[in-house]
């Protein structure tokens, strides 16, 4: 098993275990030892993996983190723990002080499901305040998964890990920046958009009038480049299947005596409803495990090619169009569509219906 698949082995199990963690120690039993074997670090071996690692403060003797990973007999990974109900507020963390009285270059904050990772960018031996890396494991993309790894102990080097801090760092920032401007632009935000494109004087209605468009057009710009992403991989994937259909189709040519099923034509509008509906289970699913099967009188939408996990039917090839959504009995219920875009109202549905699988379910025949 990689080390991509343990980590969502780990995330699964976490979900399944938080009920009957009821205090720190047994976080750190339950959630966070396994997360540092999954490091590759033996954390029965205290020469690697030293519990209630003692890290004195000028004249306070005793004081203790609760793991320090050592290389070479040096501390190198400073791991502070929480009970997973808990906050992280690196203000009120001993990291600050554990981490300018040892040698270790990093710094892990976590209640076993949030990870937030420190160095020192901004001053030698002093711990950042901000962190340079952070996640949630119960949301952990395929890109936190590669940062992670940096810090596997058959990839860890520090100069490497240091000199990535920084672009991460500041990276991630201006992604949460940026998202919350998605969210709710702010006046700054809105007055570059208004200068660039409005000719008269720019008041507080006019300002009013562009928070909205300008909140409006950004949301309506991200959907049309993931849907043209993914527009663009499914077109490569339809090639692919071409190909090995023309195969088959040479293998098969002595075979024409055979009466041939009539055949389905999946229509451009089908593709783009299915490029919205993938759009819309993007972050809570891996995008490659959302695929589509065309019948005569539909178009559904399986995770994982399954036909017993149906997330929805659409039907658009009649006078009236709509979307077929299974609740828990697996009954289906129509729901009119008046136009493609109508399909983001239903998005919630959609994400739990993701949710209701990943945790066992299965629906009727898709």
């Amino acid at each position: 098993m990689d080390f991509k698949d343990q980590i969502k082995n780990l995330a699964t199990r976490v979900e399944t275990l938080l009920p009957q963690i009821q205090t720190e120690e047994a976080t750190k039993n339950a959630l966070i030892m396994p997360f540092i074997q999954i490091l590759g670090y033996d954390v029965f071996n205290p020469l690697e993996v030293v519990p209630e690692f003692i890290a004195d403060i000028g004249i306070k003797k005793g004081e203790k983190v609760d793991y320090a990973i050592r290389k070479d007999g040096v501390p190198q990974i400073l791991i502070e723990c929480k009970y997973y109900k808990e906050k992280l507020d690196p203000h009120n963390s001993q990291l600050f002080r554990y981490f300018h009285v040892s040698n270790a270059r990093f710094a892990i904050l976590t209640n076993g499901m949030h990870y937030k990772f420190y160095t020192d960018l901004m001053e030698p031996n002093k711990m950042d305040e901000k962190p340079f890396f952070e996640f949630n494991i119960s949301e952990m993309k395929d890109s936190d998964v590669e940062e992670l790894k940096k810090f596997h102990k058959s990839y860890f080097n520090i100069e490497n890990i240091t000199n990535a801090a920084s672009d991460l760092k500041y990276t991630n920032e201006i992604k949460a920046l940026l998202a919350a401007q998605f969210k709710a632009p702010t006046d700054p935000f809105i007055r570059f958009f208004v200068s660039q494109i409005y000719t008269g004087r720019i008041t507080e209605k006019v300002l009013m009038q562009f928070s909205e468009l300008t909140k409006r057009s950004l949301n309506q710009l991200l959907s049309e480049m993931i849907s043209e992403r993914l527009k663009s991989a499914l077109d490569r994937e339809n090639e692919l299947n071409a190909e090995t259909a023309g195969q088959s189709a040479s293998e098969d040519e002595n075979a024409d005596n055979i009466p041939k099923e009539r055949v389905v034509e999946t229509t451009e509008q089908e593709k783009e409803a299915f490029y919205i509906v993938k759009s819309i289970l993007r972050p809570v699913v891996d995008g490659t495990r959302i695929h589509y099967r065309d019948a005569q009188s539909y178009f559904s939408v399986l995770l994982d090619d399954n036909n017993r996990k149906a997330i929805c039917r659409l039907y658009l090839n009649g006078s009236k169009k709509s979307i077929g959504l299974f609740d828990h009995t697996k009954k289906e219920n129509k729901f009119e569509l008046k136009s493609l875009d109508d399909i983001y109202g239903y998005a919630e549905q959609l994400q739990k219906v993701i949710e209701y699988y990943d945790r066992g379910g299965s629906q009727g025949e898709g």
